[in-house]
């Protein structure tokens, strides 16, 4: 949820430091601090202003010091409100150590009530300074090692956290732990780094190491430690990231979102690369598919609507019952699953936590795990059994344009390769949507190219209190998926519903002027005529009509045409135009596109 960058090294620590948050301002933040160490017992340099980034670097001006060693953080205020006072890093009473902090301690009322009463005082509200209070008594009575109390203190923390620590006696050693949360090592020459996220470092390094569970960091510029909170050292698990810095950068875009979706043809491709030759084994390489009787696919928010769009590729060609679980509610419903279940977790980041903990719950009555994920060494597939990784790149608008596209591409491989391994799919029908898959980028970049008219049609409706989406069969969660990305960008009440149920109740929020976005399906669909029904049923009641189709339809008042494609594989076409509306509808109303009011692109607590 929150950005977290540390660096020591040859370097003055500040530019780094600095960079490093800049990158990570897509996960969205109200306050933002940096701490820089000086020389060996001297007080920590710290400078924290609530508001943009901007606001700290006003007031830094000229009279930085020179440190080699420091950590910075963009706040998303949970425990108190976004004032200076709340903002990370917070200090002990000593102002000599020095914590930043994503996630919750949930027992902080409990510490700090136990802390005051030792004598330390407080000044701000947050549950995070609690942490710097107990690092310095437990430091101390560690001898001076930041290492062991972080282990000690770890230990007696409950919530979801990544922590970083500096002191001043030791000027170039930093200390992370995580939980729950995200913290990534980049290694590199002369200097070390701990982040929320590689994109912090990626100008810097391309090496990475992997942190898991309960593990503590600790980095000079020429070292690296790991261990478990027993204090045992652990191996370095290094990979290369897969992208570079310019990845993360506009390229000329106006905003980073519509940069991802001109991406999207290029990131199909990829997760495409080697996984469409028949039946491909390094699909679900790591996993034992025998004796399954049930999938269930867990995710949130427009992962979720993937997994919808999953359900009906792999019941089709797997013959093989699939249930499709919010994240958020599955594990507090106590559903029934064993070692007959194969799980399939979706998640951009690998670390949203509802579906970190509803796998959790799953894996532990015995169902195998087989995740659909985007970030290399994240925690939902360091905890799997296997992994697709998705190849997406790094996605940085807060709204989810190709990550979604390329968790669609991963249900429709994981849907053909089941439906081998079971003998339920048609050989000839296989190669025939293989054949279709290799197309997609192609047809993407075909919209993509005449999407100018979408843009110019979106501004008509601008001043819209209310827009819905229909659609049937796969069209259906396309639907749901456009609704959710006009609700997370332009602020509109927007709805997605399955046609057939406008009749059950919806249809009495149509009124004269309202625009529907209608989703058609492929013209050769049994679907096709009930779905220009439901689409008649809402032009009598006065809607605008505003629908998506691969071929010609008169009764809409405005057609989006779409390429051809078979009908299990139309949203990832469909799922194009609802993008350039949304993204559009935002910019016509003045919104902040990439970092949208109230969200953040990682989830990180329940």
């Amino acid at each position: 949820m929150c950005g977290i960058v540390g660096y020591t090294g040859k370097a003055l620590a500040l530019t780094p430091v600095l960079e490093g948050l800049h990158r990570l301002e897509y996960r969205g933040y109200d306050s933002a601090g940096i701490a820089l160490t000086l020389g060996a017992g001297e007080k920590l340099w710290i400078e924290k202003r609530a508001g943009k980034l901007g606001n700290l670097e006003e007031i830094l001006g000229n009279s930085i010091p020179q440190s080699h060693s420091g950590i910075g953080h963009t706040r998303w205020a949970t425990h108190g409100g976004p004032t200076d006072s709340n903002a990370h890093p917070h200090l002990d009473n000593e102002g000599k150590l020095a914590v930043i902090h994503n996630g919750i301690i949930e027992n902080y009322v409990e510490l700090r009530a136990d802390l005051e009463k030792r004598g330390h005082t407080f000044k701000s509200e947050t549950d995070t300074e609690s942490v710097a209070h107990l690092l310095s008594d437990a430091r101390k009575a560690h001898n001076g090692d930041l290492a062991a109390a972080m282990r000690e203190v770890c230990a007696e923390l409950r919530g979801s956290f990544t922590l970083l620590a500096i002191h001043s006696d030791e000027p170039g050693r930093i200390v992370g732990a995580r939980r729950n949360s995200p913290l990534v090592v980049g290694v590199g020459d002369g200097e070390n780094f701990l982040a929320s996220d590689v994109s912090a470092f990626i100008s810097h390094t391309k090496r990475a190491l992997e942190l898991g569970q309960d593990e503590i960091a600790d980095i000079t510029a020429s070292n690296i430690i790991i261990t478990d909170l027993a204090g045992k050292v652990l191996p370095h698990n290094e990979y290369e990231i897969s992208w570079d810095a310019s990845a993360a950068e506009r390229g000329g875009f106006e905003h980073f979102m519509l940069k991802e979706i001109f991406e999207q043809p290029k990131a199909i491709s990829d997760t495409l690369l080697g996984r469409v030759s028949g039946l491909d084994e390094s699909v679900t390489k790591g996993i034992n598919l025998e004796g399954i009787d049930k999938v269930v696919i867990i995710a949130c928010g427009t992962a979720f609507h993937a997994g919808l769009v999953g359900k009906y590729a792999i019941e089709k060609w797997a013959n093989i019952s699939v249930d499709v679980e919010m994240a958020s509610e599955y594990r507090y419903r106590e559903p029934s699953v064993d070692n007959k279940t194969l799980l399939i977790p979706i998640s951009q980041s690998g670390e949203t936590m509802d579906t970190l903990m509803a796998m959790r719950y799953a894996k532990e009555r015995g169902a195998r795990v087989f995740a659909v994920c985007n970030t290399n060494g994240s925690t939902i597939p360091r905890e799997s059994d296997a992994v697709l990784y998705t190849h997406a790149g790094p996605e940085i608008a807060v709204a989810s344009t190709k990550a979604f596209e390329t968790q669609l591409i991963a249900m429709y491989l994981i849907g053909l390769h089941l439906g081998r391994v079971r003998g339920t799919i048609d050989a000839k029908l296989a190669k025939e949507i293989e054949a279709e898959l290799a197309e997609l980028p192609a047809k993407v970049e075909q919209i993509l190219e005449t999407v100018e008219p979408l843009r110019a049609l979106t501004r008509e409706f601008k001043d819209a209190t209310s827009m819905l989406f229909l659609g049937r069969h796969v069209g259906f969660p396309t639907a749901l998926e456009g609704a959710l990305k006009l609700k997370e960008l332009a602020y509109m009440h927007a709805e997605g519903f399955a046609g057939g149920e406008l009749k059950h109740g919806p249809i009495a929020l149509i009124e004269k002027g309202t625009p529907v976005v209608a989703i058609l399906p492929a013209e050769n669909s049994l679907l096709a005529e009930k779905m220009a029904s439901n689409i008649q049923e809402v032009k009598a009641r006065g809607a605008v009509v505003i629908a998506i189709a691969d071929s010609p339809f008169a009764a809409a008042d405005h057609l989006i045409r779409i390429p051809k494609t078979h009908e299990f594989l139309q949203p990832v076409l469909a799922v194009v135009p609802l993008q350039v509306i949304s993204y559009e509808m935002a910019v016509a109303r003045g919104n902040d596109v990439d970092q949208p009011r109230n969200l953040a692109k990682s989830v990180t607590v329940e």
